[in-house]
């Protein structure tokens, strides 16, 4: 899965697209990996915006889930933006909505890392 990063100031910002679920977890995970370790206290802040990202199922969450705990081990910060609704609604239900900063859209999302760095 092509993540599309961009730099924005000290940010990295990622796009996935498409689902990630048990077909495409793994590719996320791969091409998430390598940006994690700089998301560590000092470094880039991580944003993931999932404006493009039509669906995400458990084996996803677990690979964010992975990603977080290690982003947060490490004093990085790493959240997101624009979950599309269903998307929304999954990480509500499965109460990842308490685990990971969310924001509305990629501005919002910019001007709280920016804002805290």
């Amino acid at each position: 899965m092509e993540l599309q990063p961009t730099q924005e100031g000290r940010t990295v910002v990622l796009n996935p697209s498409g689902r990630i679920d048990h077909t495409h977890a793994d590719a996320f995970k791969l091409a998430l990996d390598p940006h994690l370790a700089d998301c560590r206290k000092d470094g880039a802040s991580l944003v993931i915006d999932f404006s493009n990202v039509s669906y995400i199922s458990s084996i996803g969450l677990r690979a964010l889930m992975v990603a977080i705990k290690q982003v947060k081990a490490q004093g990085g910060r790493m959240v997101l933006a624009a979950l599309q609704p269903l998307v929304l609604e999954v990480f509500t239900i499965s109460r990842f909505d308490m685990l990971f900063e969310i924001f509305p859209d990629r501005a919002a999302a910019l001007a709280a890392v920016g804002s805290a760095s």
